[in-house]
């Protein structure tokens, strides 16, 4: 079950990567009335800020488990008494 939810977090947090990726290209930056309206609104920054934060966080999230996974697996590999600087 944990592995699913695992899988569900990445494929969940890939999507807000990509819709934060998108987002500047998707509204235009140059027309306050065509963002006005949306999320964070009626400011640019709160605009991008409510619809790229989202995947800021999961990058880092993502980047952090990602990380640690490698660590472990290196740590793993060297042996506890085989650490190497």
């Amino acid at each position: 079950m944990k592995k699913a939810f695992v899988v569900l977090g990445t494929v969940f947090g890939l999507y807000l990567i990509a819709r934060a990726l998108a987002e500047p290209f998707v509204i235009d930056l140059s027309d306050p009335a065509g963002y006005r309206a949306d999320w964070g609104g009626p400011t640019l920054a709160g605009v991008l800020l409510v619809h790229c934060g989202p995947g800021v966080v999961s990058a880092v999230l993502i980047g952090r488990a990602v990380d640690a996974r490698w660590r472990r697996r290196t740590q793993t590999r060297l042996g506890r008494g085989d650490r190497r600087a």
